[in-house]
């Protein structure tokens, strides 16, 4: 176990958009965090990696509680992130800005490196013969792959994806899931906050859903599919449950 989450609350005043939320993540595996907008996902990834402290419980990361830590000492720790709104250095070229997750990522290393390790995971995401181009200039698509390409420089065991294949197109949502695939085959941790159900289901090894900030089901993406619970959340309407999670 690689991440365990255990009974976090988290509150804003008086609203609780964390409801004693506890879940774990096994190393190597992919996992899904799914629920319907406002359920609390976002604010789960930022309890996870120290933008906001749990106002209750606790987050362990390779067995180190690691809740309260700021995000620089989380990233050091091995956990990396990407963004629903995608946040590039819009001034840096693209290589660049992968360079800035290699230096404050795990491993802490020196520009040359940075360097370096910045050619090879724009090579893997795709961006390579954009390397020198400005961030600014990049299309959706490929400011995802950045956003994916400086979260993989930090050289994570853990990485948080948020939305990583909203506003993608068919074509390049299928190049997006591949890129997925063989970050796990890395060794790398998934944990992937998708409405696209049809990819998150076919992607994942377990799912979580989340709704008014408390888990209400876990479990395979076929037992989740299945859960009437789930299909409330959504949608209200059991007949439509296995279209909408085929993305049909």
């Amino acid at each position: 176990m690689i991440l365990e989450i255990e009974n976090v609350t988290r509150r804003f005043g008086g609203l609780t958009a964390l409801d004693h939320v506890s879940l774990t993540a096994q190393q190597g595996e992919i996992l899904g965090l799914i629920g319907p907008n406002g359920a609390g996902k976002t604010t789960l990834f930022n309890v996870i990696n120290g933008v906001y402290p749990p106002s209750e419980g606790h987050v362990r990361f390779e067995r180190d509680t690691i809740s309260g830590l700021p995000p620089y000492a989380i990233a050091r720790r091995g956990i990396a992130r990407t963004h629903q709104v995608v946040r590039p250095l819009s001034e840096l070229t693209v290589r660049q800005n992968v360079m800035v997750g290699a230096c404050f990522g795990r491993e802490n290393l020196s520009l040359a490196r940075a360097a370096s390790v910045a050619d090879t995971v724009l090579e893997f995401v795709g961006l390579n013969e954009k390397r020198e181009a400005l961030a600014s200039k990049l299309n959706v698509a490929e400011k995802k792959r950045l956003e994916l390409a400086r979260a993989l420089a930090a050289r994570p065991r853990l990485i948080l994806l948020d939305e990583v294949l909203a506003g993608l197109n068919p074509h390049e949502v299928a190049g997006m899931v591949e890129v997925v695939r063989q970050i796990r085959a890395q060794g790398v941790t998934v944990i992937m906050i998708e409405h696209l159900m049809h990819a998150v289901m076919n992607l994942s090894d377990r799912v979580v859903v989340l709704d008014y900030g408390a888990k209400i089901a876990e479990g395979t993406p076929q037992e989740v599919s299945n859960d009437p619970r789930v299909i409330e959340a959504y949608l209200g309407d059991p007949k439509a449950a296995q279209s909408f999670m085929e993305g049909e």
